[in-house]
């Protein structure tokens, strides 16, 4: 994703659109993304841990809840880029 980010970052900054508060906000949103997996990843492993005949449930809803947060942090830096 960082990868993605950076490539969007430079073809929003060639058009001039990109401000400071624009380069902050997609900061911040990456960020905030990257605290929300990590506790996901985090409370997914203490389930496991807790209750291994579950691991196939929890592992589930994890992904799914990360594909969740990376939605939606994509989409805070485009806004951010483009705002």
């Amino acid at each position: 994703m960082i990868g993605m980010i950076g490539t969007l970052a430079q073809a929003v900054a060639a058009a001039g659109v990109v401000g400071k508060f624009g380069t902050l906000g997609a900061g911040l949103a990456v960020i905030g993304a990257g605290i929300g997996i990590g506790q996901i990843g985090g409370k997914a492993v203490e389930g496991i841990a807790r209750q291994p005949e579950a691991a196939s449930k929890i592992q589930t809803n994890m992904i799914i809840a990360a594909a969740l947060v990376e939605g939606v942090a994509l989409f805070a830096v485009v806004v951010a880029f483009l705002g």
